[in-house]
């Protein structure tokens, strides 16, 4: 008898030490690094008809300094997915709960251990820095480390469809755009050039190739689409993924609006593909729900804001632990008959923000917007969603800066940014001209607009960084004619000299390093700032000061056809070095200057460099104070 409860217990110390080895290997699989996200996969014990409509989840995840629900998305079938992510090293915990009673995604618990990244892996993706946010001054970006980022992004909003095409392979070093472009390939290109953010609208429900016109208002009087028109057709651009797969299922009550109330995973399963490969080679995604003229079929046959709503908290559940900047509407156009106007849009988010509340990682929350989202939204407690502003649209000239000045004036201090400046390439008299002005697409004049509203759009206040207008933002691809009118090729669009110019705003505007984040537009100490040819809808003969508040350092940036000004506002009696920098080249000139200010801390602009060809051309110019005589 005795001998039996040895061996029985001699057994259970057995198994004990086997259960604790178990744990011991299960903690160090659950071992994950800050930034990194990990996956939870919870499925529910019943069956519901729509999961999407009927359910929320979430799961409250606490950590070092944090605690908040995140929520989670409907996958397929019965199985919901939570992606989590921790922003400290240390000890997390998590507990799962729903508006239903179902054992299976209520009261489910875990944790794991979070360490740091070493120095190496921080080099090797820029987003292992963290979340992106506002500096301490709201002006400008950084990553949750303190890192400067300075946006530099392109416009694919087509790039959640078929349009750019997940292959699956790896770009050659010396990859140039064609016709049989990769979404990798593609990305590779702007990585190079230095490109740090993609823009893209991350559904068109109503869009795809039928017997409809791409403009259709149909027979209630709805406007149900605004669509990019397929090239050599009259019908809409088919935006499905690589797959055939669309964003909804279809509506048994139209052939062209989508159920907004029945969500296709399959779809978003394509879209997770693009949004995970940008995160692996480093980039932010500028992430947008849907395009504005979805909304007035979404309101009237449909529950309007609940519905949206759910649309919006699903984008942000299954994309919100990646490094975006998010736009709850790409609101470019607010036309009455194809769009809601900006106060129903303000009243969705708001009702989605009190609902649900912000980003689950503190992550930006703009709109991109026809004017100013200030002008359109306002800026304080009946929108308290919006945490970021911008322009973009409407002007396309330099009807911008203004807009620009006056949001970076506002208190609080929200960063802000162009979203949508001037399209080169874009062959549109009527969206897409200055002062009347028509370039051939492609032309020096044509990448001149585009590069110029980069430099006038950040010194005058768009700190957070520049999106630049890529023309063939509609993904016209392989198998589509192009006319006189259309936006040209993906890869032509691409190749353009003005899209490889951006990175050269990055190199002007972060030598410096981060000091460029304290800096305040003056263009008024320009005298004069404005040529006397200068027209108000154009892009010509304005020139842009962005200063530090100590007067030590200074960005200029003259537009072609500027007049050579006095500058003032300097610190009297100092000398200042002037290190000239050309923005088509990305090259800094050798000839610098030290010139002392005069007793009212002025100095005159004698003449602009010569240009490569001896033509009227922009510059840029740094002014660095390298001696206070006062003090000296």
């Amino acid at each position: 008898m005795e001998n039996k409860i040895i061996t029985y217990i001699n057994k259970i110390v057995i198994l004990l030490l086997f259960t604790f080895i178990i744990l011991c290997n299960s903690e160090a699989r659950e071992t994950v690094h800050v930034f990194e996200i990990k996956e939870i996969t919870l499925k529910t014990n019943s069956e519901f008809s729509n999961p999407y409509k009927e359910i929320d989840c979430w799961i409250e995840l606490s950590g070092p300094e944090f605690q908040k629900k995140i929520y989670g998305f409907w996958n397929v079938g019965n199985e919901f997915v939570f992606r989590l992510v921790a922003t400290k090293p240390g000890k997390w915990h998590w507990k799962s709960n729903s508006n239903i009673s179902d054992n299976g995604l209520n009261n489910q618990t875990g944790s794991f251990n979070a360490i740091n990244r070493s120095e190496g892996d921080l080099l090797k993706n820029p987003n292992f820095h963290g979340f992106i946010k506002p500096t301490k001054n709201g002006h400008a970006l950084e990553y949750a480390d303190g890192t400067p980022f300075f946006m530099l992004g392109d416009t694919w909003w087509a790039a959640s469809t078929w349009r750019f095409p997940v292959k699956g392979i790896k770009p050659k070093v010396d990859y140039i755009p064609n016709e049989k472009i990769s979404f990798e390939e593609a990305l590779a290109f702007r990585k190079k050039q230095e490109y740090n953010t993609i823009a893209i609208i991350a559904a068109f429900p109503n869009w795809k190739v039928d017997s409809f016109p791409a403009q259709y208002i149909n027979d209630d009087s709805i406007g149900v689409r605004q669509a990019w028109e397929k090239n050599g057709m009259k019908t809409s651009k088919d935006m499905h993924d690589e797959l055939g797969n669309m964003p909804f299922e279809p509506w048994g009550k139209s052939k062209v609006i989508a159920n907004f109330d029945k969500i296709n995973p399959a779809y978003f399963k394509s879209l997770d593909k693009k949004i995970q490969y940008l995160d692996k080679q480093g980039f932010v995604t500028f992430l947008e729900t849907v395009r504005r003229d979805h909304g007035p079929s979404w309101k009237k046959y449909f529950d309007w804001p609940e519905s949206y709503s759910r649309y919006v908290q699903y984008i942000i559940a299954r994309y919100g632990a990646y490094n975006i900047i998010f736009s709850g509407i790409h609101l470019d156009w607010i036309n009455k008959n194809f769009s809601l106007p900006a106060k129903e849009f303000n009243n969705v988010l708001t009702y989605h923000y009190n609902k649900y509340g912000g980003l689950p990682y503190g992550q930006p929350h703009t709109i991109l917007i026809d004017g100013s989202t200030f002008r359109n939204f306002g800026h304080g407690k009946d929108d308290a969603w919006i945490t970021m502003h911008s322009v973009g649209n409407v002007p396309r000239n330099h009807g911008f800066y203004p807009m620009i000045e006056e949001l970076f004036k506002l208190q609080p201090a929200y960063p802000a940014a162009n979203l949508e400046p001037y399209y080169p390439g874009w062959d549109n008299v009527f969206h897409n001209t200055v002062a009347g002005e028509r370039p051939v697409p492609n032309s020096d004049r044509d990448n001149y607009f585009g590069r110029t509203q980069m430099y006038g759009s950040v010194l005058s206040g768009a700190l957070a960084g520049h999106i630049y207008g890529t023309g063939a933002y509609d993904g016209n691809s392989t198998g589509e004619s192009y006319n006189k009118g259309d936006r040209p090729y993906i890869w032509d669009a691409m190749n353009y000299s003005s899209g490889a110019q951006l990175q050269f705003l990055g190199k002007f505007i972060l030598s410096e390093g981060n000091l460029y984040q304290k800096c305040s537009p003056k263009s008024e100490l320009l005298i004069p700032n404005k040529a006397k040819t200068a027209k108000e809808d154009g892009l010509d003969g304005w020139a842009f000061f962005l200063q530090s508040p100590e007067k030590e350092l200074g960005f200029i940036y003259f537009e072609n056809k500027c007049e050579t000004p006095l500058i003032t506002g300097l610190i009297s009696n100092s000398n200042y070095q002037l290190q000239w920098f050309n923005p088509i080249s990305g090259i800094w000139l050798q000839n610098n200057q030290e010139l002392v200010s005069d007793s009212k801390g002025c100095i005159t602009i004698v003449n602009f460099p010569k240009s490569d060809n001896n033509t009227n051309q922009d510059w840029c110019l740094k002014i660095k104070l390298t001696k206070n005589k006062l003090n000296n």
